[in-house]
């Protein structure tokens, strides 16, 4: 029998109470399986809910209903901090939630841990020997003793990156990796990515992002989320398309695709 995927969903539905006591839907019945070697890329509209199923991807939260299996473990039937354990999360947090003294090689080894704060306990030497190692193939190792509130915010999310591949994850998950950065910054950040899916054949990644321009070359699949449902999903190819996209967000848009990249505007008459 072929192995289980990933990351089974399976008709998974999120909603909210309002202050009348009226259900509010997130998600209304969304269906994703990821496999080994799949780097899925998640879009949408701002409110789409992109951000809900990223958590229930990362192991964060559970479906109001629905199935939900992450690395062949169901959501609620499993002790989910020990899931998110093995899960490698870059998460959009701002600099001051890890401190203002922790150096960059403090914020990666925390990776070993999934802690914001070290535990202060010694780390294993196996872990000890991997930071370096970690921060040389996100281009940090020049940096290991600088502060992390004083890196600029590509150099966090390369951190962050690191920090998420501590563990040795099969399933990485990432929230906007990318947004907020410069050319420059996006553009490194980008090129370990695509390093990283060359490097680690068997990991599986998925990733919340606001621009096709934001996607590396490496991405093989996509979800385009609209209020909740499903657009379209399926290999890039298929589902980043001028008709798809343009059902997503509602206006009539224009896709080119250069060296694997994507960039995506409005159509001119």
């Amino acid at each position: 029998m072929p192995d289980a995927p990933l990351l089974h969903v399976r008709d998974a539905r999120v909603w909210r109470i309002d202050g009348r006591g009226v259900r509010v839907p997130l998600l209304a019945g969304v269906d994703l399986d990821v496999e080994a070697s799949e780097h899925w890329a998640v879009l949408g509209p701002n409110g789409a809910g992109k951000s809900t199923l990223l958590a229930l991807v990362a192991a964060a939260a559970h479906p109001s209903a629905g199935v939900v299996e992450v690395l062949g473990r169901r959501l609620g039937d499993v002790d989910a901090r020990a899931l998110r354990a093995l899960i490698g999360t870059v998460p959009d947090l701002p600099a001051e939630r890890f401190g203002t003294r922790l150096s960059v090689r403090e914020v990666v080894l925390g990776g070993h841990e999934g802690r914001i704060v070290p535990s202060g306990r010694a780390y294993p030497a196996p872990v000890v020997a991997r930071a370096p190692t970690l921060m040389g193939e996100v281009g940090l190792e020049h940096l290991a003793g600088r502060t992390f509130a004083t890196c600029s915010r590509g150099e966090r999310q390369r951190a962050l990156l690191a920090r998420a591949l501590m563990p040795r994850p099969r399933l990485l998950v990432l929230d906007e990796a990318a947004a907020g950065l410069d050319l420059p910054g996006r553009e490194t950040l980008i090129a370990r990515l695509e390093r990283l899916a060359a490097s680690e054949p068997a990991l599986a990644s998925v990733s919340v992002a606001h621009h096709l321009e934001e996607l590396p070359a490496s991405t093989t699949h996509a979800l385009l989320i609209r209020e909740g449902r499903v657009v379209a999903s399926g290999p890039v190819a298929q589902t980043l398309t001028a008709p798809a996209l343009g059902r997503c967000f509602g206006m009539d848009v224009a896709v080119e695709r250069v060296g694997g990249r994507f960039t995506a505007r409005a159509a001119r008459a």
